[in-house]
């Protein structure tokens, strides 16, 4: 893939109709896989040396309420704020009940984040497994630096190139389209933010391995995990004889484990990056703004 800045105002094959037809979809809970690598992308906040107070959670259902949870109490004193598509439905999600008792400890955080205002800034935007199906992963990225504080961060995570990686194997032995887009590169996405206005970005991967006892609880995760985004899918819908195949497909063409369970790839990207302070070339007598040099001063001190 092309590092190009035009190359990189989009994704290629990926459907935008598609990608905001799934995204318009009401969802009241969270895939697993995302909360468990929401809880991987928490034990990296260690490497920062200020926690942030104040942070926004962008599409916080999808992106893992449990880790939402679990972050919130390892930042208790931070504000919170919430982003997503469907507010009322995140906003609801993503309340605490009332905690009896009295532990002061426990009074501290704030029953419920509150909703993005449009002057909003925060020290940190956290974005759990939402750029890989966004068309415009470059454009998201500006709105996420639009959003952050000057010193402040982004951490996200998404869906990397080896993912299904051995069901497109298999579909492609079948001659089926793809059975998703082709997922960004971490190294474009890094060229990414740079693009966006962010300084210093920080990219690494793994690759999580799951096993399933068959084709159908197989299935049943994928959807759960999303849709078919890619623009040259089956123009139509199958019906119960290709399903029949695609099942006996799967059976027959995955790799099995040890235990003789079928194997899926699933590559995941994380990803940090700061925003830094404005580079402002000052010409001799020149008047610079008092929240511009104060802005200066603070980016020179990181």
């Amino acid at each position: 893939m092309s590092s190009s800045p035009a190359a990189l105002s989009a994704v290629p094959g990926l459907d935008p109709v598609a990608s905001a037809r799934w995204a318009s979809a009401i969802r009241l809970s969270s895939p697993w896989l995302h909360e468990e690598v929401g809880t991987r992308m928490l034990d990296r906040l260690q490497w920062f040396r200020e926690m942030p107070k104040s942070w926004l959670d962008w599409e916080p259902i999808d992106g893992g309420l449990a880790a939402h949870r679990q972050l919130r109490e390892r930042l208790p004193d931070a504000e919170c704020l919430v982003q997503a598509r469907h507010l009322p439905q995140a906003l609801a999600a993503t309340r605490e009940a009332p905690r009896l008792g009295w532990n002061p400890l426990q009074w501290r955080r704030a029953s419920a984040p509150r909703e993005l205002s449009s002057d909003s800034k925060v020290q940190m935007v956290w974005a759990n497994m939402a750029l890989h199906r966004e068309p415009s992963p470059e454009g998201l990225m500006r709105q996420w630096h639009r959003l952050v504080d000057t010193g402040g961060f982004l951490m996200f995570s998404c869906f990397g190139p080896d993912t299904l990686r051995e069901l497109r194997a298999v579909y492609a032995a079948q001659g089926w389209p793809a059975p998703s887009h082709d997922f960004v590169d971490m190294h474009d996405l890094g060229d990414m933010l740079v693009h966006a206005g962010f300084a210093e970005p920080v990219m690494d991967m793994e690759r999580i391995v799951l096993t399933y006892s068959g084709a159908e609880p197989l299935l049943a995760e994928l959807r759960g995990l999303g849709r078919n985004l890619n623009a040259a899918r089956w123009p139509n819908c199958r019906g119960r004889a290709w399903r029949r195949q695609l099942v006996r497909a799967l059976e027959e063409g995955l790799p099995r484990d040890d235990q003789g369970r079928l194997s899926l790839t699933f590559e995941v990207v994380y990803g940090h990056a700061f925003k830094a302070a404005p580079k402002l070339a000052v010409a001799p007598n020149a008047t610079v703004g008092v929240d511009d040099f104060r802005a200066m001063l603070k980016g020179s001190r990181r």
